[in-house]
């Protein structure tokens, strides 16, 4: 497959009734990932999940290599979750807190994330050291260095936050937590599948994402990386007999691969999915794929721009496919209810979703429109004249 914009929206039937810009919520789902799940919950009604599982085992293991492939990993490092959330709170509750340890984070940081700074904190003592923005928005690299102590336990950032179009930079940030030696653990839920995104290059030693966004797979799906040199820094928060192994009456013995992340009882239908919706990506191409979708983002930044009323908020001196704006009159409320009266799906984001950050800037909640490389220039100029006569 190469990136064939018409038979991509062939694929993808929820294109022929609605303008869907809420990527970054939720893509739509291809044909064939809709395909995968439902057959096999086909096949678990006609001979049981257990049965359907065994049959099914080469297509379960392939959402390992697909993902590998992916993100330039080991298949040992994939552990498949429920959702990007999941995988997270795996990797960051696999580190053992103390008093004193401090966390550097991003002033785009992402809610969830900073509620479990703020448990650790509360439980044990820790410090949370939020970095400020440079002149860009993104993390300010040198101020981040400037920052570390012998205190530092760990760097935490969500790679694209929820809200500005930013793109952190994944790989800067790596390469000081090599230098000194400090775990790293990414959030890249908004960018696998937005963006090319290589493990091997950004240099962290953990990193999780989903599938239901730009991945377009099904919801409920997501996975965690763990970098294998890595594995036996982290202590799982809580184990299974799929995660370990009961080996007598007073000890068990850990898988030795990132599976120890996993549980016994998994949605292998949706995780099927997500397989399949990886390996439609890899056969379009990433580049070509995040190419399409931060051109269609690029654009519409420029004629929103141009619009009386509407000031884009957006950051960073890389952005991808979100855009956020305002309006001087109407609420971010009000003009997704308007636009979606004419079948066109957007999102907003509040200040409770990156606090640190809106309210540095002082943002009302925003309009979040995030486009797919299946999106139109026709729906884009169809966008902007709904967003011109609001």
């Amino acid at each position: 497959m190469t990136l064939d914009l018409n038979k991509i929206r062939q694929d993808t039937p929820g294109t022929q009734n609605h303008i869907h810009l809420n990527n970054a919520g939720s893509a739509l789902m291809p044909l064939p990932v809709y395909r995968a799940v439902v057959d096999h919950l086909d096949l678990e009604m006609e001979i049981g999940g257990y049965e359907a599982h065994a049959r099914a085992q080469f297509a379960y293991e392939r959402v390992y290599d697909a993902l590998s492939e992916l993100i330039n990993a080991e298949r040992s490092e994939i552990a498949l979750v429920e959702n990007a959330t999941v995988g997270w709170l795996m990797g960051f509750h696999g580190l053992q807190f103390k008093a004193g340890d401090r966390i550097l984070t991003a002033e785009a940081e992402y809610a969830s994330n900073v509620i479990s700074y703020l448990q650790v904190k509360q439980k044990f003592g820790v410090e949370i050291d939020v970095v400020p923005s440079d002149e860009t928005g993104q993390i300010d690299v040198l101020e981040l260095e400037n920052r570390i102590t012998d205190k530092t336990r760990l760097i935490s950032i969500s790679h694209i936050p929820t809200n500005g179009g930013l793109i952190n930079p994944a790989e800067a940030v790596g390469k000081i937590a090599k230098k000194y030696n400090i775990p790293y653990l990414l959030d890249a839920c908004q960018s696998v599948g937005q963006i090319p995104v290589d493990v091997e290059k950004i240099g962290c030693d953990m990193l999780s994402a989903t599938g239901r966004k730009y991945l377009r797979g099904p919801r409920g799906t997501g996975f965690l990386y763990v970098r294998s040199g890595f594995l036996e820094c982290l202590e799982p928060p809580f184990l299974d007999l799929h995660s370990a192994t009961w080996t007598s009456h007073d000890s068990y013995e850990m898988r030795s691969d990132a599976r120890r992340f996993e549980n016994w009882e998994s949605n292998f239908a949706a995780q099927i999915g997500l397989g399949v919706a990886v390996d439609y990506l890899l056969d379009i191409g990433v580049d070509a794929a995040s190419d399409r979708l931060c051109a269609l983002a690029a654009t519409a930044r420029e004629q929103l721009s141009s619009l009386n009323g509407v000031t884009v908020q957006d950051i960073g001196q890389k952005k991808g496919g979100m855009v956020t704006f305002s309006h001087n009159r109407l609420s971010a409320e009000e003009i997704k209810a308007a636009l979606a009266r004419d079948n066109i799906n957007v999102s907003t984001s509040s200040v409770s979703s990156t606090r640190f950050d809106m309210e540095r800037r002082k943002l009302p909640t925003l309009v979040r429109a995030s486009f797919h490389y299946y999106n139109s220039e026709d729906e884009l100029a169809t966008f902007i004249q709904k967003v011109a006569a609001l």
